[in-house]
């Protein structure tokens, strides 16, 4: 009866006291949760509750597991107390993962709710998404180090180990030169603040919004809802267009080919009617110039503006198609005109003269002489 007792004891008290401890916890957070409305730490930090408890049940379970006189566990008391610590690593390794990314991401929050400029907020989201991949990154290799030194065998090879490091380290740089070109170049656009998350940029000829950037590298989200992934040492190496650097606001060029008759100040005032009723202009400014002329026709230029890069997108489309359309409308002959022949090609022949030479005629007709 006491083999039966003993692991139902074992076993059900670690359970129960892993969730009493579990829910105190979860109490607490959410009750003081309650009372800090303005931090978030302690409503993300609820989001550890199952890392938490798995922590809990395989520590107190390593710990009394050794109480438990039952003979098949006795007998594989060395394998189970090994995996009890492997699980132990892993699960203290998610804990601080979680923690660290409840604390990273709760002063962002703060940051971002504090804080009118948007760029800086795009540079902090970046560099805060950095942090938290290099913070698990790097507790991940550590749990698993500690897994692997947990093995007697592998604490026997440390010392050869620890002896081959220099070389193994040369030959590993020169195999992952360009992984690690673009790890540093990741931390250099992270706290460089090259280019964000949000930011509208122009890559190989492709515009598209930045979407994701991690160590290695980075997703474009284009309009049309492709996504451009690039290494990042690309955006550390090659120029690129930003258009989210140094602000938002955006100035965008409408060109119209047209006629030299083209009514110039008419078409001044269809443009202002047009950005009036047009939402996406921001009010800023607006013009309308010659910029060049050819011997058929003149180059008309519309300036316009608006709060950011979608918007200037749209002021940009709108005045180019109602301005084309008031002009087939109202004033057709200001749009380009091509000179076009029905007459067929005229062919040389050997004297130079082509097919509208006049005909022979005699030096003398009806008798008189041919002036």
């Amino acid at each position: 009866m006491e083999n039966v007792l003993r692991p139902l004891i074992v076993i059900g008290g670690s359970v129960v006291l892993t969730l009493a401890v579990g829910w105190l916890a979860d109490r607490l957070l959410r009750r003081t949760d309650t009372r800090h409305r303005d931090t978030p730490l302690w409503g993300l930090l609820r989001r550890c509750r199952i890392p938490l408890n798995l922590v809990l049940l395989t520590a107190i379970l390593r710990g009394s597991y050794d109480e438990i006189k039952w003979h098949p566990v006795q007998e594989h008391r060395a394998g189970l107390g090994q995996c009890l610590t492997l699980v132990l690593i892993g699960a203290s390794s998610w804990l601080v993962v979680r923690i660290a990314t409840a604390v990273v991401e709760s002063s962002y929050t703060r940051y971002a709710s504090s804080t009118r400029d948007p760029a800086r907020v795009r540079r902090v989201r970046t560099q805060v998404t950095l942090i938290q991949r290099v913070v698990s990154a790097i507790v991940i290799v550590v749990a698993v180090a500690a897994m692997l030194l947990t093995f007697p065998a592998m604490r026997a090879a440390g010392a050869s180990l620890l002896a081959s490091a220099g070389i193994v380290g040369i030959v590993a740089g020169v195999a992952a030169q360009s992984t690690l070109g673009n790890l540093f170049a990741g931390l250099q656009i992270a706290f460089g603040d090259m280019v964000r998350i949000g930011d509208t940029v122009v890559v190989d000829g492709e515009w598209g919004v930045v979407e994701e950037i991690t160590l290695t590298y980075l997703a474009v989200r284009t309009w049309d809802e492709r996504r451009l992934t690039m290494p990042v040492s690309y955006f550390t190496s090659k120029p690129f267009q930003n258009w989210s650097r140094g602000g938002v606001q955006m100035t965008g060029t409408v060109f119209f080919h047209l006629d030299h008759s083209a009514p110039l100040p008419l078409m001044r005032e269809r443009l202002t009617l047009i950005l009036k009723e047009c939402p996406a202009w921001d009010g800023r400014d607006f013009s309308l110039t010659v910029t060049d002329t050819t011997p058929s026709t003149i180059e008309v230029r519309a300036v316009v503006t608006a709060k950011d890069a979608d918007d200037i997108w749209t002021v940009r489309v709108t005045v180019r198609e109602q301005m084309v359309a008031w002009l087939c409308a109202e004033h057709p002959y200001a749009l380009p005109r091509i000179t076009t022949s029905s007459r067929p090609p005229r062919t040389e022949d050997r004297d130079g003269f082509g097919d509208e030479r006049p005909p022979f005629r005699p030096a003398i007709e009806d008798g008189r002489e041919r002036p």
